[in-house]
């Protein structure tokens, strides 16, 4: 993400992100609690506006300041590149990176139909999508789950497959497992790793990403915060994508459509030298 984020700024990605400006701002806010379910959540995103795409990063409910997408309107993508909020930079590099690399076949992405329904039986389409990008057994026979969405655990226990959850929130699953709250911790005792999106703007990926590519487990992202970052990662720890950018799944009872990356047979992985550095 660091290498992308400065590829970006230099120019490497084709139009030049300082005559590239944000029209448009907003945040969109969403609770639910499924019938069935015993539980519910919430969740809080920042969308940016540039051309047609819109680059997205979830935030922690009422975390983002006052003023901050008033901040971003009319600014360049340079600017918020280099923005102090995390959530801001992301956002802004998924919506350039959206925007010069769209989710089409050229790019590597092929379009899974989501059918239209209620938010559960969405969610539950979506989570065997993302779910069947996991390698079957015997390279993934424990996978640790950051970022918890009942519905992927679900999908999980269908196909039998052990799994670890994982969420800064902590508590307990629809199933009374607990969430594990450090998922650094658990990473040695899990053969793949199924990851959120949201990773991104909390800083909590790049670690993530860098142990897949130091030990060749599968990893493996559901992205609708960095939906347009994520797969420019494949070959880099990286090795499978769900990318959903705005509206996601859970704005609208009607059709949509996953954009599915898998990493290229033969791909040569990399290691890149600013990986320590979080942008």
């Amino acid at each position: 993400v660091p290498a992308l984020l400065r590829g970006v700024l230099d120019g490497d990605f084709g139009p030049d992100p300082r005559e590239q400006h944000v029209s448009l701002a907003f945040v969109t806010t969403q609770a639910v609690r499924h019938r069935g379910r015993s539980t519910g959540y919430r969740n809080e995103v920042l969308g940016l506006r540039l051309g047609a795409a819109v680059g997205s990063c979830a935030v922690e409910p009422g975390s983002l300041p006052a003023g901050a997408v008033d901040e971003c309107v009319g600014a360049t993508v340079t600017d918020l590149l280099c923005h102090p909020l995390p959530p801001v930079r992301i956002a802004a590099l998924d919506a350039y990176l959206g925007r010069v690399l769209p989710h089409t076949a050229a790019n590597g992405a092929v379009p899974h139909p989501l059918p239209a329904g209620n938010s559960l039986e969405k969610s539950r389409a979506r989570a065997r999508a993302v779910v069947d990008l996991l390698p079957r057994d015997p390279a993934a026979r424990r996978v640790l789950v950051v970022g918890v969405v009942n519905s992927l655990l679900e999908r999980l226990r269908e196909r039998g497959v052990d799994h670890v959850p994982c969420d800064l929130k902590g508590g307990t699953t629809e199933w009374g497992e607990p969430i594990r709250t450090d998922a650094h911790a658990e990473l040695q005792d899990c053969d793949a790793l199924l990851v959120s999106g949201m990773t991104l703007g909390n800083g909590t990926f790049e670690p993530l990403r860098e142990h897949a590519l130091a030990t060749g487990k599968p990893l493996v992202v559901f992205a609708q915060t960095g939906s347009a970052v994520v797969p420019r990662l494949l070959g880099s720890g990286v090795t499978a994508v769900s990318a959903e950018p705005y509206p996601f799944f859970w704005l609208d009872g009607g059709p949509g459509t996953l954009h599915l990356y898998r990493e290229r047979a033969g791909a040569v992985h990399r290691s890149d030298s600013g990986s320590e550095e979080h942008p």
